[in-house]
């Protein structure tokens, strides 16, 4: 087979977004999958019954919509069927016992939901500041932050716009936990209720540093962006993606596996896999995790960066819960009825206990549950006057050896058994909050951490970010401390959620590689 001019390894939103964004400049791609459909963890069906389509992991796409691989590529993925759903009015929330906060697409409306005065004040100056920051914020989150150029660019922009104090007080915040963040900032709960687990979503606890940063990202973010989700099901993601390959003459190989990099002459030259040689003219770009590229698909890696990817730690482990309802499901608090999304959460109190005991091992007392309620937006996703849950538990041990609770029996592993008992510790929990949801269910599925890991090869350990966001292992410092997208080989390149900027379906290492290719111009396609 003649050469390609690039190959891609994994097909998750990162090599999806690369192949397309070099194909349409004219490149010759291959993308190389090793399960039989693209996507990753980006996927949707009918996991319960007949009729109830349901996103299978990932579903929400603030982060996509507002990036800059959409900016790139996404009329063209419109072109080829890709639809969204989005709210203008409520966004998310978050419940507890007599407690519960709302954040609508609104920003003044979600401060009026405030009890005092001074939280009113102080959240929309919150997003007041973020939006002075979000030149540097976003230019660090979209940025290669080991080209000695672009730091110099975003530390000179930022000292312009935001002078010296600015500048002190935003890396000041990046070093802050997103609990001490809204400890300092707000006198009431409202804020930290509704934003802290959010944290979970870029895998990050609440006494995570740099979480003080990340609040208010998402927060300004989902209030210019709302919550996207695809209509019709996460799958057609995909199938636009697919559509728009087929135009471009993008090579899809799937149930593929790569074994290893190809190395001549001191660069990369190509892919073998369990089929054969998949030969690279110009670039090499992996999807994969710091262990995977650096311990298996190259050789002759240096000592350093070896014994880097090999501490290179993972996060917690989640646990995906699919439910066919025979009615919608309806909370005891009628603020919650509109909101397509709502954590079942007091804040950084209960999140951060349950990220503690599941990072000792044990089974959480009182998870933290993502309540994706899809059918708001896409009411046609379940039958008419039915239900569907899409539940998330992203402080789950990845081998349980104990319950904090005191009550299943656990015996290191994911059975069948310490299962259905922790689901319906789960399910017990959510209907402390919408009173007879037990009484409607027809139908559960769940996805076990060492499923959501044999699905994806990045979700070691069922963890779904593919590494640990804390801030050692984050922004610099995201794979590693002395490697980036570029490795040390060249014409090899490293992309996905355990490289910069890191978890969250947000294509944004896709689009930075593809586009620093693109402007080399390696393919020799006229400009």
């Amino acid at each position: 087979m003649e050469p390609f001019d690039a190959v891609v390894i994994g097909s998750g939103v990162n090599g999806l977004v690369a192949a397309a964004e070099l194909g349409l400049a004219g490149w010759r791609v291959a993308i190389i999958e090793r399960n039989e459909n693209l996507g990753g963890f980006i996927a949707s069906g009918e996991r319960t019954l007949p009729g109830y389509e349901h996103d299978i992991y990932s579903s929400w796409h603030p982060l996509f919509v507002s990036g800059g691989a959409y900016a790139a590529i996404g009329d063209k993925l419109h072109a080829h069927g890709l639809e969204y759903r989005n709210t203008d009015a409520a966004l998310t929330g978050s419940v507890a016992r007599d407690l519960t906060s709302v954040a609508y697409r609104d920003p003044q409306r979600t401060a009026e939901g405030f009890a005092e005065a001074h939280d009113q004040d102080a959240y929309v100056a919150m997003l007041d500041e973020m939006g002075a920051r979000s030149g540097t914020v976003f230019g660090a989150l979209g940025s290669d932050l080991r080209s000695k150029k672009t730091l110099a660019k975003l530390g000179f922009d930022a000292l312009r716009k935001q002078k010296l104090d600015g500048v002190e007080m935003l890396a000041r915040d990046a070093l802050t936990s997103g609990r001490s963040f809204t400890r300092a900032r707000f006198n009431g709960t409202e804020a930290d209720q509704i934003w802290a687990p959010w944290l979970l979503h870029a895998g990050m606890s609440p006494d995570n540093a740099s979480g003080g940063m990340m609040i208010p990202v998402l927060a300004a973010t989902m209030h210019g962006f709302g919550l996207p989700i695809v209509a019709g099901g996460a799958g057609n993601f995909v199938a636009a993606f697919e559509s728009l390959f087929a135009e471009l003459g993008v090579t899809v190989m799937t149930g593929r596996t790569a074994e290893s990099i190809t190395v001549a002459d001191q660069q990369a030259t190509g892919v073998v896999t369990d089929k054969g040689l998949v030969s690279a003219r110009h670039a090499v770009l992996a999807s994969v995790t710091p262990q995977a590229l650096y311990g298996t698909l190259l050789s002759d890696v240096p000592p350093r960066i070896q014994r880097e990817a090999q501490q290179y730690r993972y996060g917690r482990a989640a646990i995906q819960i699919h439910v066919a309802l025979d009615r919608p499901l309806k909370f005891a608090d009628e603020r919650l009825s509109d909101v397509p999304l709502v954590h079942v959460s007091d804040g950084s109190a209960s999140t951060g206990i349950a990220c503690a005991q599941a990072d000792a091992g044990l089974l959480p007392t009182e998870p933290t549950i993502v309540v994706g309620r899809q059918q708001i937006l896409d009411p046609d996703r379940v039958p008419e006057g039915k239900g569907a849950l899409w539940l998330q538990l992203q402080e789950a041990p990845w081998q349980p050896r104990g319950d904090a609770g005191g009550t299943i029996d656990v015996d290191g592993t994911w059975s069948q058994e310490t299962t259905a008992a922790y689901v319906d510790r789960v399910l017990n929990r959510l209907e402390e909050h919408a009173p007879g949801l037990t009484s409607t269910i027809l139908k559960i599925d769940t996805i076990t951490p060492p499923e959501l890991a044999a699905a994806n090869p990045n979700a070691v350990k069922g963890d779904p970010y593919s590494g640990s966001s804390e801030l050692d292992q984050n922004l610099l410092w995201r794979p590693l401390p002395h490697a980036s997208h570029q490795t040390h080989v060249p014409r090899v390149w490293h992309v996905g959620a355990s490289t910069h900027p890191g978890a969250g379906l947000n294509g944004g290492s896709g689009h930075l590689v593809a586009q620093i290719l693109i402007k080399k111009n390696l393919s020799g396609v006229k400009k």
